[in-house]
C-alpha cells in the first residue's frame, strides 16, 4: 500500500511540475505591459533596466529554474499593476480566508442536501423524489452556472430581501454567494449516490437480505447506503475543484474580496506576475484534490487490494 501511496505521490509531483511550466511559459508569452504600472509613460530605456533586473530578458530555462527556487523558498514575487511592488503572498493571505471560509461551507451544506436527495431518488425509483432529482440534475448541469447564479442573485435578493453585495460584517449576504456555490455539488453528489445506490440494491446480498424478511429501511441504512458511499469518498476532496472553479464568477458576482475576484480583477489589470501564481494555486487545488481523493478511496476500501493477484492496481 506504502509503494501504491509513493507511486501515487511521484505521478501527482510530476503532473504538478506540468502544470506549473506551462502556466509559467503562457505567461511569458503575454505583452511585456503586464509587468508594468504606467507603461504608455515609461521611456524605453527604464522598461529595458526593469526587465533586466526582473530577470525576464534571461534565457527562459533561466527564467524557469529562477522562478522554481523562488517557489521552494516561498517567493511568489511582487505585484506589477494590482498593487504596486507588494509581495504576492501577502495579498493572497489577507483573501485565501474568506474563500476557504465561504467553500467550505457550501461544501459541508452540499453534503447535506446532496447525500439525502440522492439517496431518496434510489429509495422512490421513478417516482416523486427521483422526478424531481433528476430535474434538478439535468437543470444544473444543463444550464450555464452563469445563468443560474445570476437568477438566484436577482430574484433572491428581491423575494428574500437580502442585499445582493456581499458584506464581511453582515452574514444575511453570506447565503446566496454560498447557496450559488453549493448547487453544482449538490447536484454532483445526488446524481452519483443514487447511481451507486441503485448499483448496489440490484446486486445479490439485498435479494437475499430481503428474502430472510430483513426491513427495506434496515436494508437501504444498514448495507446499501453504506456500500454506496465508499466509493463517494473519492468525489468529495474533487468537489474542492469545483467549489474553487465556482467562486471565481461567484465572488465576482457578489463583490466578494476574495481570491475568485481577485483573479478576475488582476487579469482584468493585466498583472502577469499575480496571474501567474494565481492560476498555478487553482491548478495546484484540483490536483491536490484528485490525489486526496485517491487516496482516501484506497485507505478506506477494503475490497482495493495491492496485491499482483485479484485484480491489482
Amino acid at each position: 500500500m506504502l509503494k501504491y501511496i509513493f507511486k501515487r505521490l511521484f505521478a501527482a509531483l510530476i503532473t504538478l511540475v506540468i502544470v506549473l511550466t506551462v502556466v509559467f511559459v503562457l505567461i511569458r508569452q503575454m505583452p511585456i505591459e503586464g509587468y508594468f504600472d504606467n507603461f504608455d509613460k515609461l521611456d524605453p530605456a527604464v522598461i529595458r533596466a526593469r526587465l533586466v533586473q526582473m530577470g525576464l530578458t534571461d534565457p527562459l530555462p533561466v527564467q524557469w529554474k529562477r522562478f522554481f527556487l523562488g517557489l521552494f523558498r516561498g517567493d511568489l514575487g511582487v505585484s506589477a499593476r494590482y498593487s504596486v511592488g507588494a509581495p504576492i503572498g501577502e495579498l493572497i493571505a489577507r483573501k485565501a480566508p474568506l474563500s476557504i471560509t465561504l467553500g467550505l461551507i457550501a461544501m459541508l451544506i452540499a453534503l447535506l442536501m446532496g447525500l439525502p436527495l440522492g439517496a431518496a431518488m434510489a429509495r422512490s425509483n421513478n417516482r416523486l423524489w427521483d422526478k424531481f432529482g433528476t430535474v434538478f440534475i439535468v437543470f444544473i448541469n444543463a444550464v450555464p452556472a452563469a445563468v443560474y447564479h445570476i437568477f438566484i442573485q436577482a430574484y433572491g435578493s428581491k423575494f428574500l430581501g437580502v442585499p445582493m453585495l456581499f458584506d464581511r460584517d453582515s452574514y444575511i449576504t453570506w447565503v446566496l454567494p454560498i447557496f450559488s456555490l453549493s448547487l453544482g455539488n449538490t447536484a454532483f453528489y445526488a446524481m452519483w449516490l443514487r447511481r451507486y445506490m441503485v448499483d448496489e440494491m440490484n446486486k445479490d446480498y439485498v435479494a437475499l437480505a430481503r428474502a430472510k424478511g430483513v426491513p427495506n429501511r434496515s436494508i437501504t441504512s444498514g448495507h446499501v447506503f453504506r456500500n454506496a458511499f465508499v466509493p463517494m469518498i473519492q468525489y468529495i476532496p474533487n468537489a474542492l475543484l469545483y467549489t474553487v472553479v465556482g467562486s471565481i464568477f461567484v465572488e465576482s458576482l457578489y463583490s466578494v474580496p476574495g481570491m475568485g475576484g481577485l483573479l478576475v480583477d488582476v487579469i482584468r489589470r493585466q498583472d502577469n506576475p499575480m496571474v501567474q501564481i494565481l492560476v498555478m494555486i487553482y491548478s495546484c487545488v484540483g490536483i491536490v484534490g484528485l490525489l486526496i481523493g485517491d487516496l482516501l478511496m484506497t485507505i478506506i476500501d477494503p475490497r482495493i487490494t495491492f496485491s499482483k493477484e485479484g485484480g491489482a492496481r
